[in-house]
């Protein structure tokens, strides 16, 4: 048989190709032999808080038996990209570290925004004119001034803009600062009054959008870059404390008509503006009525939600994130707000408070949420201050007396997020086989990938992480949360 030159070199060409082919399978193997993982803990009743506990390798596994149980990540598919996570700074929050040591402030800012050897917060909402986690009522403007020439931040100069300074340092300025009101000045509302609900007058509508904008204007004025804002807080609630009333038919219009038009003229499409504002139970009908309006629609930056419809005995509605997710695939979901109950000090070592946040937080990034922002960073040894005398759990208090700072297993539980789920992260594809563990995954920008495991049940659960055709093997304690990070 006659071989031409040519059949040869295609014959060695190929057997070169299948040769560098199983020498690149038998690296990437390799690789994922030694790859290990680090496995960091909080667990009840044990000294393990954010504790890096184990170092844990991948072995060669291509199907778990069907009695295993397994959290199964895929990372050739990935979901949203995460903004960041963090907490309220509000007046109660600043006046609270105002109050307390040098010592104490440094360890506060550590604790919070260092990503080494905190917890990497590198987000913050803050408040618009006063809210209930204010010592008082307070706008920026006298009373009756539609001008607005009387606007003036000087009130949030003494406590607020301090902290959030501090804070933006501790982050090496990273950290995204965004702004929302409770409440019109009383003027500008029919029930001429800040609290106890009422809408904004038609006839203030430009003034109180011109008012964002001065808002802006002046944190930016004085050192402190505004990312964005959201129209109202609970645009649906009438409260005792600062509050106002928005249908989404009034909320659609104000944003189409005065709000957007006004920021973008100022120079300010660059902000981010967040609608609704309020519980996962009307978030799908806001949206629609928003989103589905293009003029309205092209202003909006995301849909931003708290977890209160469990406070009147529901069930946590995660499945309206997904279907707005579905029908408007270009916007952002961020969670704004949420507090698991009211104060007592009786309860700080309630294990439930944390484990009622992980549960939350592990739905929503699963159901594509963007961005996760808790409420009160932390507050004073009464759950405030605040002026109307509603107190409310934050995952830290600081005795401003003591100086005693206590921890709730919540601020451990968020860590296990916000420490290891940075900016820019995108969420892998992850499944659990059984329901008695609950998980989420995310590939960070620099290539790690952390696996945050939640076990709610009161025994041990052994499970392996799957992972292409490879598994590393875990055990989770009873009322445990962990990550994994590879």
């Amino acid at each position: 048989m006659n071989y031409s030159k040519r059949s040869f070199s295609s014959l060695y060409l190929s057997l070169f190709a299948v040769l560098l082919f199983c020498g690149f399978v038998t690296k990437s193997q390799n690789l994922m032999n030694n790859r290990k993982a680090v496995l960091i803990q909080t667990v009840k009743e044990t000294n393990l808080k954010l504790s890096a506990t184990d170092t844990l390798y991948f072995k060669p596994q291509a199907q778990p038996l069907e009695t295993e149980i397994a959290v199964f990540v895929d990372e050739r598919k990935t979901f949203q990209q995460m903004l960041g996570i963090g907490a309220a700074i509000t007046d109660a929050s600043a006046e609270t570290f105002a109050k307390v040591s040098p010592e104490t402030q440094k360890k506060l800012l550590q604790d919070f925004f260092n990503p080494k050897t905190g917890i990497g917060y590198n987000l913050a909402r803050t408040n618009i004119n006063s809210c209930d986690f204010s010592s008082g009522s307070y706008t920026y403007v006298q009373e009756g001034d539609k001008s607005l020439n009387t606007f003036n931040i000087g009130h949030d100069t003494l406590y607020k803009m301090p902290f959030i300074k501090r804070a933006m340092a501790a982050t090496n300025n990273q950290m995204k600062i965004y702004g929302s009101p409770w409440s019109p000045p009383a003027y500008m509302k029919d029930n001429n009054n800040v609290l106890g609900g009422g809408h904004l007058l038609p006839e203030y509508y430009q003034t109180w959008a011109n008012y964002y904008v001065k808002f802006i204007k002046a944190y930016e004025k004085a050192g402190i870059p505004v990312w964005g804002i959201s129209i109202q807080n609970e645009p649906m609630a009438k409260q005792r404390w600062e509050s106002c009333i928005y249908t989404a038919e009034e909320e659609r219009d104000f944003l189409k008509k005065y709000l957007g038009p006004t920021m973008q003229n100022a120079g300010m499409a660059n902000k981010k503006i967040i609608v609704w504002d309020h519980n996962r139970d009307l978030l799908f009908h806001r949206a629609s009525v928003i989103l589905g309006d293009k003029e309205a629609a092209k202003y909006v930056w995301g849909i931003g939600y708290h977890w209160y419809e469990t406070w009147a005995g529901g069930a946590q509605m995660h499945q309206n994130l997904d279907m707005v997710n579905e029908m408007f695939p270009d916007k952002n979901l961020i969670f704004t707000e949420g507090c698991k109950e009211a104060f007592n000090a009786e309860r700080y070592n309630a294990w439930e408070l944390g484990e009622y946040y992980a549960n939350a937080m592990i739905k929503d990034f699963n159901n594509g949420v963007n961005a996760w922002t808790d409420w009160n960073i932390f507050l004073d040894e009464k759950g405030g201050p605040n002026h109307k005398d509603n107190f409310c759990f934050a995952p830290v208090h600081v005795n401003t007396k003591t100086n005693e700072i206590v921890y709730t297993n919540a601020y451990y539980y968020i860590g296990h997020f916000s420490k290891f789920i940075r900016p820019g992260a995108r969420r892998l594809a992850c499944a659990s086989s059984r329901s008695n563990i609950q998980a989420t995954a995310f590939k960070n920008i620099d290539g790690k990938i952390s696996v945050i495991v939640m076990n709610e049940t009161d025994k041990e659960v052994k499970y392996t992480i799957q992972m292409n055709a490879y598994s590393v093997s875990v055990v989770a304690p009873a009322h445990a949360i962990q990550t994994i990070v590879y």
